[in-house]
């Protein structure tokens, strides 16, 4: 008969959920309470015009929304620590989610949809490119880091990198017997196969101008004019040039994926200092000048 578990040991039932629907989705509940609260205050309002940041409504709703940005960047220092519980990191980022869309909702309403060239609707600008970022970072993080295990197996950047030496180096021994046409149509594999390169290169997969590829293409085409002997030799050269092919999509798919994982932050970051600095200003010029 099997043992049943040991009284008080009871499974975690947020546990094996993702950061996005933590405990039963408990902060996108959360939030949207939050929102139909700011919602049905804006409505319910009695006041004409209709309630705008100078307004009591507005000065909460603004109030609320500020505290909450505040809260929102403290996720950085949140990962340096590790706690389990309520405040687990997965549920700090499931809160940071949900309350970073929710924040959208509350600071609209504060503005009253009252949009100029200012600094207000600067910082408000700012608060939807930190939000629109942060939608793609969680697509990001959500989704990539699988893809990148799964293209990458059980081999390390280092590790395919030195499988590509290898295959050059085997390409290159290979190479010695074959006419200076065929070595010449060879080399282009050896010294036109980038991996890497700026950052559009590598989101883009790098495949732009591969001497690999136009390699392989040639050499086919000297087939026709091959004797017996070297078509055996380039039978060997198009198989290494073909592993060479295989192991450059994996590099460049690997490289692509970590560029993309980087690439949001290189918004999401400072366009967060720029809020803080949008509202430490939209606070003092609202409190200095009105």
């Amino acid at each position: 008969m099997a043992k049943t578990a040991k009284t008080g040991e009871r499974s975690n039932p947020g546990q094996h959920d993702g950061f996005l629907g933590y405990r039963n989705f408990r902060w996108a509940w959360r939030a949207g309470a939050l929102c139909v609260i700011a919602i049905a205050g804006y409505l319910l309002m009695d006041a004409e015009p209709r309630p705008n940041g100078g307004s009591v409504y507005g000065y909460a709703a603004g109030t609320i929304a500020a505290l909450l940005v505040l809260w929102l960047t403290l996720l950085g220092l949140r990962k340096r620590a590790i706690t389990s519980g309520n405040w687990s990191l997965k549920a700090w980022v499931s809160a940071h989610v949900y309350l970073g869309l929710a924040v959208m909702v509350v600071a609209t309403l504060h503005s009253g949809f009252q949009f100029g060239w200012n600094i207000h609707t600067l910082a408000y600008a700012l608060m939807v490119l930190v939000v629109v970022s942060g939608l793609f970072g969680i697509t990001v993080y959500a989704l990539l880091p699988r893809y990148l295990s799964r293209n990458r197996g059980e081999t390390t950047q280092k590790q395919m990198l030195e499988t590509l030496k290898a295959l050059d180096r085997q390409i290159n021994e290979a190479a010695q017997p074959l006419s200076e046409v065929q070595a010449r149509v060879v080399q282009m594999s050896l010294d036109g196969s980038r991996v890497g390169g700026g950052l559009w290169r590598r989101l883009s997969g790098g495949r732009g101008g591969c001497g690999n590829q136009r390699a392989l293409s040639r050499l086919r085409g000297l087939r026709r004019q091959a004797t017996d002997v070297e078509l055996q030799m380039l039978d060997r050269m198009e198989e290494l040039l073909q592993r060479k092919a295989v192991a450059l999509a994996q590099v460049r798919r690997h490289l692509q994926i970590r560029a993309w994982l980087s690439v949001w932050l290189a918004v999401h970051v400072p366009a967060t200092i720029a809020l803080i600095a949008a509202i430490t200003a939209h606070v003092f010029s609202v409190f200095i000048y009105w």
